[in-house]
């Protein structure tokens, strides 16, 4: 048997008008939809997309405590190319830990050294840097 769980528990995303908020919260256990002092939040298209692609490209992934601190990477190959994350290690493996930061969920999945690249932090700008991790 093949159990399949929710990345993002608690959590539904739709892409709706601002007219059809109502519809959407007459809808059994919705409570809610996401936003800030009153106002709609939405995800940008790329970030959902993004992550669709990369499951639907056969990515393992599964949910994460959600990360701010910690080494930031971009994914450089794979249905994630792009991607920017947190680096963690565990049991030898590397992962990184990508985050929704509107709703602070994160996923981890599996990388390659290879796949990977560390970025930088300039004033309010990330930049990738040219080095290579090591152990």
């Amino acid at each position: 048997m093949h159990l399949q769980l929710p990345l993002f528990p608690g959590y539904v995303f739709v892409r709706m008008v601002l007219a059809d908020r109502l519809r959407v919260l007459q809808v059994p256990s919705v409570v809610r939809i996401v936003g800030f002092n009153g106002h709609l939040a939405a995800l940008p298209n790329a970030e959902i997309e993004g992550l669709k692609n990369g499951l639907a490209g056969g990515v393992r992934a599964e949910p994460h405590p959600f990360l701010t601190a910690g080494r930031r990477v971009r994914i450089k190959a794979g249905p994630l190319e792009g991607r920017e994350g947190i680096l963690v290690r565990r049991k030898g493996s590397l992962r990184v830990v990508l985050s929704i930061d509107l709703i602070q969920r994160s996923i981890v999945v599996d990388v390659e050294v290879a796949d990977i690249e560390p970025l930088t932090r300039v004033g309010r700008n990330i930049l990738p840097i040219a080095r290579t991790f090591e152990d």
